[in-house]
């Protein structure tokens, strides 16, 4: 854009923010691909919008917890080696909304985002993995949104893990509704090479192409070693 008609550009969107009401206090609104968009969310905005996923995210960590204990109980195992979560910052969730062309607001990240609230279960063998997921989809009162299985048909990059996003039940004053939390179980070699493909190749493996190839081959490796491991525990 030339230089002056930048100064065009920026005194017409000041103007046109006038006109509907926002200003830079509250929003504003920049000129997408798609047409005006709503270009922020205030802190106030985003902390009332977690605080549900937030309760949800708690709900769901009991529930994995619970059957832990009653897994090791009933046969003398742990099927769970350790539990991680996180809820979206709000920079991630704008970043991710105007990506697929949406409004950056409460309203429309509930509408699009069903990752919001993550947690991530590491197990100790991919039959952990899956004796997991059953046991969660067996709970009467969540809603299986969606499922993916990275495991049996890794991405091409090498990545292993099962997707799953639940729909959980969150009970307020007024009612009950259901929020999404996104469930990625993965064993320790799965996390192991998921954690270092992302520290060294998610900005540098499209330019690397050896390295990118490299990391195929570890996660063949360590399914192997995982494969070979499980035998000794029968």
């Amino acid at each position: 854009m030339p230089f002056s008609g930048f100064f065009f550009y920026k005194s017409y969107l000041k103007l046109y923010n006038l006109i509907t009401g926002w200003t830079q206090k509250n929003s504003i609104l920049m000129l997408t691909d798609y047409g005006f968009r709503r270009w922020d969310m205030t802190e106030e905005e985003y902390i009332q919008f977690i605080q549900p996923y937030e309760d949800a995210l708690r709900s769901i960590r009991v529930r994995i917890e619970v059957l832990n204990k009653d897994y090791r109980r009933k046969y003398s195992n742990y099927p769970i080696h350790h539990i991680q979560e996180r809820i979206k910052r709000k920079e991630s969730a704008e970043s991710k909304l105007v990506r697929n062309g949406h409004d950056i607001s409460a309203e429309s990240a509930r509408d699009h985002l069903t990752d919001v609230a993550g947690i991530r279960v590491i197990c100790y063998f991919v039959k952990d993995i899956y004796a997991v997921t059953s046991l969660l989809k067996k709970q009467t009162d969540v809603v299986i949104i969606k499922e993916c299985d990275y495991v049996k048909t890794p991405k091409q990059n090498g990545y292993r893990s099962c997707h799953i996003v639940l729909g959980v039940p969150v009970y307020h004053t007024d009612g009950m509704e259901y929020y999404p939390v996104e469930i990625q179980l993965r064993t320790m070699s799965m996390d192991l090479w998921a954690s270092m493909e992302h520290r060294i190749c998610y900005k540098n493996c499209q330019k690397d192409a050896k390295a990118a190839e490299q990391f195929k081959t570890y996660a063949e490796l360590l399914s192997l070693m995982e494969e070979e491991m499980e035998t000794y525990l029968d």
